[in-house]
C-alpha cells in the first residue's frame, strides 16, 4: 500500500486490526479456557466453532478482494471490513474458551492450536497487505490467503473427542518412531559406512576413506542389535496402545478423560527418546552414552506399561501384550549390556 499516497488513512484500520489480533491470538496461545459450571453440549460446541471458522474465512476473502486491485477502499470502507473481521475473530476465540478443560487436555490443546493457526494466517495477511504496494495482487497476498482457508479448513479434520484426540498424538508419535527404526536399517544394509552418501562429496571418488571412526566395527554392529529390539517395543507399544485406546477409551468420566491425557502426556517423551538412541548409534559408537539411552528409554517404557496396566483401556487381551512388551524391555536392556561388556 506504500505506493499510492491514498493508503495512509485506509493503513490505520488495518495496523489497528492488526494489532488487536496478535492480543487475541496471544491470549489463546498462553490463556486458560472457562471451566463450565453446568452441563456442556460437545456436538453444540463443534456445530457453533465451525460456523466462526467459516465467518473467519469468508471476511479474510472480502478483505483480500477489496485490496487485490486498485482503487483502494475509501477510508470508512476499510473500517468496516476491519469491523467485520475482528467481530469473526472475537466469535471464534470466545468460542474456543467455551471448551473446558474437563472434556480433556488433549482435545483442547489441539483446538487450541488450530484456532492459534487460522489466528497466525490472518495476521500474515494483514501484514502483508500493509507492506505491499497497491499495484496488482501479489503471490505473497494469494499464498497468506490460501493460508487462512486452509488452517480454517484443517478445523473439519480435529478429532471430536478426547479419545480421538489422544489418537492423533499416538499416529505422530508411531510416524515419528517408524522413520527413526527403518533409518538405521537402512544405514546398515546400505554399507559399512553410514556416512558415505553424506560426507563423500565426489562421486566418482572409488578410494575408501581412512576414518574408521565412521565405520561401525563388529562389535557396534552386535550391540546395535538389541537397540533396535528396544526401539522396536517402543513402536509396538504405541501401536498396541492406539488400538486399545480406540477399542477401549471411555471419554464419559472424568476419571477416564484424564487417564487418557495421562497416556498421551506421557508417550510423547517416547519419539525423542528412541531419537535420542538411533543418533547415538552412528560411529564413532561411545558405548556409554549408548548404555545411558538405552537406561532411560527402557524405564520409560517401563513406566508407559505401567500406566497403560493401571488404566481403563487395560483388559485381559491389552494385559498379555503389556506382559510380553515389559519381558522384551529388559530382554534389550540385559542383551545391550552383555555385549557392551564383551571385548572387541
Amino acid at each position: 500500500m506504500s505506493g499510492d499516497s491514498s493508503g495512509g488513512n485506509v493503513s490505520v484500520p488495518l495496523r489497528n486490526l492488526l494489532n488487536s489480533i496478535q492480543c487475541i491470538r496471544d491470549r489463546v496461545r498462553d490463556g486458560e479456557s472457562n471451566e463450565s459450571d453446568g452441563a456442556f453440549n460437545l456436538s453444540n460446541f463443534w456445530v457453533t466453532l465451525n460456523q466462526a471458522v467459516t465467518a473467519v474465512s469468508q471476511e479474510v476473502t472480502k478483505l483480500s478482494l477489496a485490496f487485490s486491485k486498485p482503487p483502494l477502499p475509501s477510508q470508512q470502507d476499510a473500517e468496516k471490513l476491519a469491523d467485520s473481521i475482528l467481530k469473526s475473530v472475537l466469535t471464534l476465540s470466545t468460542v474456543y474458551y467455551w471448551l473446558p478443560k474437563s472434556q480433556g487436555v488433549s482435545l483442547r490443546q489441539q483446538v487450541r492450536d488450530a484456532t492459534v493457526q487460522v489466528l497466525e494466517g490472518v495476521t500474515q495477511l494483514l501484514e502483508v497487505i500493509l507492506m505491499s504496494p497497491l499495484q496488482r495482487l501479489s503471490q505473497e497476498q494469494l499464498t497468506s490467503t490460501g493460508g487462512v482457508w486452509l488452517a480454517c479448513d484443517r478445523f473439519a479434520q480435529l478429532p471430536q473427542d478426547n479419545k480421538a484426540a489422544v489418537q492423533v498424538v499416538l499416529s505422530r508419535q508411531i510416524g515419528v518412531v517408524k522413520d527413526a527404526i527403518k533409518e538405521i536399517e537402512q544405514a546398515l544394509a546400505e554399507a559399512h559406512d553410514p556416512f558415505n552418501n553424506v560426507l563423500n562429496d565426489d562421486e566418482e571418488e572409488e578410494e575408501p576413506r581412512d576414518n574408521q571412526d565412521t565405520y561401525w566395527s563388529e562389535k557396534d554392529r552386535r550391540v546395535i542389535g538389541p537397540c533396535q529390539g528396544l526401539m522396536k517395543a517402543s513402536a509396538a507399544c504405541l501401536r498396541k496402545l492406539a488400538s486399545a485406546i480406540k477399542a477401549n477409551g471411555d471419554v464419559k468420566t472424568p476419571h477416564t478423560l484424564a487417564q487418557l491425557d495421562d497416556l498421551a502426556d506421557i508417550t510423547k517423551d517416547i519419539s525423542p527418546g528412541v531419537d535420542d538412541l538411533a543418533l547415538c548409534l552412528y560411529p564413532p559408537m561411545d558405548y556409554t552414552e549408548v548404555e545411558d539411552n538405552v537406561s532411560r528409554l527402557a524405564a520409560l517404557l517401563k513406566k508407559v506399561l505401567e500406566i497403560i496396566r493401571s488404566s481403563h483401556i487395560c483388559g485381559e487381551s491389552e494385559l498379555t501384550w503389556v506382559q510380553f512388551l515389559d519381558g522384551a524391555v529388559d530382554h534389550n536392556v540385559q542383551r545391550s549390556k552383555d555385549l557392551i561388556q564383551q571385548d572387541s
